[in-house]
């Protein structure tokens, strides 16, 4: 019985340049040679690459002209056998080219089964296998070096080193348990136990520190512009996009609906949300977009919250302060160009401690100013995503929570001067929930960690 081997489309749907179709398994390159016209695949050399065209073998009429590459295991992203048909980027000639190969007895991968592969094979562990996916979707730098960090294993070494600290400990208290008569081995004293306890506790709240800004990178921040009709949140979206991406007048109530754009500000990955602008009215559409505005800088992460420099504020204006308190916002006060009608003192009391910039959004002055301040409000202004290992994915923050809290209990349990082989079984689940991280827990590996280390049978 042949093992599966998988095709499928690996570069974006559309018109360009190639377009690629990947094929991984024991017998990726026999079922390609099937449809290639060139030099026999079977005895290329490992990584290289061949002129000739695909040729459907039932009427001998040729489909494409291709380079395909030849990939031999192990040295490859899944650790199979990996061919490569470079053919030209257009719809149809590379879906031809795909059937063709599938019906060759090839599956169609399932949505990321190379990555997958690559995991099952051992050729990189699961937090390093979600980082690839990061990669794709990473909307900056920052966010791409934090994605290629974790892709390189810098997370997986982190944790790996954590949990072989574990490991060691559990071990001691292994023996102490079944072999208390060997006098060489070292005592695990309860003072042994809570110093590396708290060791690894401080480590992981290290990462955890880093999940909000980590998250940020990963998912970008939901920020809802807000403010009265005609203030300039439209002017402040288009500025911040660098398009005219919103519609832009004198009139009152032109923008009727959310708008959402992402945009990259000092590294920062933003969710613009332009709402509509919030005011009593009668128009029935207007009150509608009103009530989605409401709705929508009630779930931002950071509001940025538009006063109008030349008009006083309004009763509207205080209700829009209250409404925004408890989050990170910052206020912008446009029209600076105009003259100043708006109290500045008042501005401040309401405003807080939180940042007031002063704009003039159609003159495009100001906006240098609220984008350091939005960079210093999440990054410190100067944090580069390669300081340190971030936390981005949800669910390595789940797990991290949990792990934290178990080893917590251990640390209490330790201070409460409980036995311990019962410390040990809290210390042992935090060691098999940092390896759901890297989807590597293993239970055997502590008894083989334990006779490793300790000469037990002499």
């Amino acid at each position: 019985m042949e093992l599966d081997t998988i095709a499928a489309i690996s570069t974006a749907l559309g018109e360009g340049a190639i377009a690629i179709v990947r094929v991984s398994g024991e017998n990726a390159v026999e079922k390609v040679n099937r449809v290639f016209k060139g030099k026999d695949l079977t005895q290329v050399p490992s990584h290289t690459i061949h002129y000739g065209h695909i040729v459907d073998s039932e009427t001998n009429r040729v489909i494409e002209e291709v380079m395909v590459s030849v990939l031999r295991a192990p040295r490859t992203f899944t650790r199979e056998d990996i061919v490569e048909i470079n053919c030209h980027g257009g719809l149809v000639s590379v879906n031809k080219v795909l059937q063709l190969v599938l019906a060759e007895g090839v599956r169609l991968a399932e949505p990321g089964e190379f990555t997958k592969r690559a995991f099952l094979n051992g050729r990189i562990d699961l937090s390093q296998a979600e980082a690839v996916m990061d990669l794709i979707r990473a909307k900056t730098d920052r966010a791409m070096n934090v994605a290629i960090n974790q892709m390189e294993g810098r997370l997986s070494k982190l944790i790996g080193r954590l949990r072989q600290e574990l490991l060691e400990t559990l071990a001691h208290v292994e023996v102490n348990i079944d072999y208390p008569e060997y006098d060489d081995v070292e005592e695990m004293t309860h003072h042994i136990l809570i110093e590396k306890a708290t060791k690894v506790r401080d480590e992981i709240r290290k990462l955890l520190e880093t999940s909000k800004q980590g998250k940020i990178l990963r998912e970008g921040i939901a920020t809802a512009i807000i403010g009265r009709p005609n203030v300039g949140k439209s002017s402040l979206l288009n500025s911040l996009v660098q398009e005219k991406k919103a519609i832009v007048t004198d009139i009152a109530g032109t923008t009727r609906d959310v708008i959402e754009e992402y945009v990259n500000v000092r590294g920062v990955p933003l969710r613009l949300i332009d709402t509509a602008g919030i005011r009593e009215t009668e128009d029935i559409v207007e009150q509608i977009g009103v009530e989605r505005s409401k709705e929508m800088m009630q779930k931002a992460d950071l509001v940025l919250l538009v006063l109008n420099y030349n008009e006083q504020l309004t009763s509207e204006d205080e209700e829009l302060f209250a409404a925004v308190q408890g989050k990170d916002f910052i206020v912008i006060i446009n029209k600076m160009d105009l003259p100043r009608n708006i109290d500045l003192s008042r501005v401040k009391e309401l405003a807080g401690n939180e940042k007031i910039i002063t704009t003039a959004l159609i003159e495009e002055k100001g906006i240098d100013e609220l984008e350091q301040a939005i960079a210093d409000l999440f990054f410190e202004g100067s944090l580069e995503a390669g300081d340190m290992t971030y936390v981005s994915n949800a669910r390595h923050i789940g797990l991290l929570t949990q792990a934290e809290r178990t080893i917590a209990d251990a640390i209490d349990a330790i201070g409460d001067g409980m036995p311990i082989d019962m410390v040990q079984i809290d210390l042992t689940r935090t060691w098999e929930i940092l390896g759901e991280i890297t989807g590597d827990t293993v239970h055997e590996s502590l008894i083989d960690q334990l006779f490793s280390q300790f000469c037990l049978g002499k």
